[in-house]
């Protein structure tokens, strides 16, 4: 069992790194979020909006530019630094997001989407943290980032239809533009500065990264991860309607499932890491949402026979939050320990695709899978992923015995 590392505790510049680079997060995000409880119904109102296609890809082509953009940005954050690159980046989102604001058909929406997209910062935002933490408080410094995104979601889903009411779409994708503006000015005047690095440096590496078996099973993770967590959000809200809770009323179940999950984190995951069980806490969240999928079986089935028990639909979501949460949380924690410095802006690149193309296959396969086979078919795909990953995750190693991946020490 891995003993206690000397000190926990976070230095003042990796407070003011975590907290300030989690606001990042939470700043494009919360604009993000904003945008997608209304996005279907406000977009229909514009010329084009009666084509559900076009709505449809209004909404995903955002995913598809951040996820062919994602390595590249994080390739460019190794060879340019990291700062340079989530600046750009929060620029072009920007952009793109005044573009959807000046939208006056779906076509300049889908635009102005697309070109926000194109700021993929994940990568670099997530090598830098790396960089400016020590492995000891990695995963604390990451949760701040999962607890921010969290967050941002729970409090769009209440006040996003309050806004959209009072300033309508343009003015919801107005405030995201000045949201990440507010960004570029945290970037620049309060994220600690750079580390320095060596002038012989090698530069990251794309092929280095995709021969690291460790990485690579972090990679599949968070696509099946992604992909099962929007999959079975197709089928979940029509589950909610049927037990008797109307879809204005739904961020009732939501925000209280969300804010608890995150007592649960704090209260588990950080001790137990102390003591050395990160990878049984790991397995263990996994088991959970594959558990998860398992009684979402059972509510389909009770609600092609009447009506699905809202109590423990509210229950299981809760459950569900609970091992998204830690898995969100360690496993950008873990992909930056597997990678050297020098190339973890590359490794979280690939990583970050593997997430946009893990949403993309999830809401293209969990919409058919609910359309041709059924709610209950969704799950069991979703349940048969989950245990999947589960087994491919079985031979994963504790940090502490890692060996130095990509035959260079980070």
């Amino acid at each position: 069992m891995r003993t206690s590392t000397p000190n926990t505790l976070m230095t003042a510049t990796e407070r003011r790194a975590s907290f300030s680079l989690a606001s990042i997060f939470a700043l494009r995000m919360l604009g993000l979020f904003l945008v997608l409880p209304v996005f279907a119904l406000e977009a229909a109102r514009l010329p084009g909006g009666d084509d559900p296609a076009h709505i449809g890809l209004a909404m995903g082509i955002y995913g598809l530019t951040q996820g062919l953009l994602q390595i590249p940005f994080g390739l460019a954050s190794d060879w340019l630094g990291r700062k340079r690159v989530i600046i750009f980046g929060l620029l072009v989102f920007a952009i793109g997001s005044f573009v959807a604001t000046a939208a006056t058909d779906l076509t300049w929406l889908i635009i102005g989407r697309s070109i926000q997209g194109a700021g993929a910062i994940s990568a670099a935002v997530t090598a830098l943290l790396a960089d400016q933490t020590r492995d000891e408080v990695r995963t604390k410094a990451m949760a701040l980032v999962g607890i921010s995104i969290g967050l941002m979601f729970a409090l769009s889903l209440v006040v996003a239809p309050l806004l959209a009411a009072q300033i309508g779409l343009a003015g919801l994708f107005a405030l995201t533009g000045l949201l990440a503006l507010t960004g570029i000015a945290v970037v620049a005047w309060v994220v600690p500065p750079e580390p320095a690095k060596p002038v012989h440096r090698p530069r990251g590496s794309l092929k280095l990264v995709l021969q690291e078996p460790a990485l690579l099973r972090l990679n599949l993770g968070v696509f099946v991860l992604h992909a099962v967590q929007l999959a079975m959000w197709v089928a979940v809200p029509a589950l909610l309607v049927q037990a008797g809770l109307d879809k204005a009323a739904h961020w009732q179940v939501y925000l209280p499932a969300v804010l608890a999950s995150f007592v649960v984190l704090g209260g588990v995951l950080f001790p137990l890491e102390r003591r050395g069980y990160l990878r049984a806490v790991f397995l263990a969240a996994i088991g959970l949402i594959f558990l998860v999928q398992l009684g979402f079986i059972w509510s389909a089935q009770q609600a092609s026979q009447g009506t699905p028990s809202l109590s423990a639909l509210a229950c299981l979501l809760f459950v569900f939050f609970c091992g998204f949460n830690v898995l969100e949380t360690c496993q950008p924690s873990l992909a930056s320990r597997a990678a050297p410095a020098h190339t973890r802006g590359a490794a979280l690149g690939v990583y970050n695709t593997l997430q946009s193309l893990g949403f993309f296959a999830g809401g293209a396969a969990g919409g058919w899978l609910a359309k041709t086979a059924g709610p209950g078919a969704l799950f069991m795909a979703c349940s048969a992923l989950m245990l999947l990953w589960l087994l491919l995750a079985w031979p994963m190693r504790a940090p502490s015995t890692m060996p130095a991946p990509l035959s260079s020490a980070s």
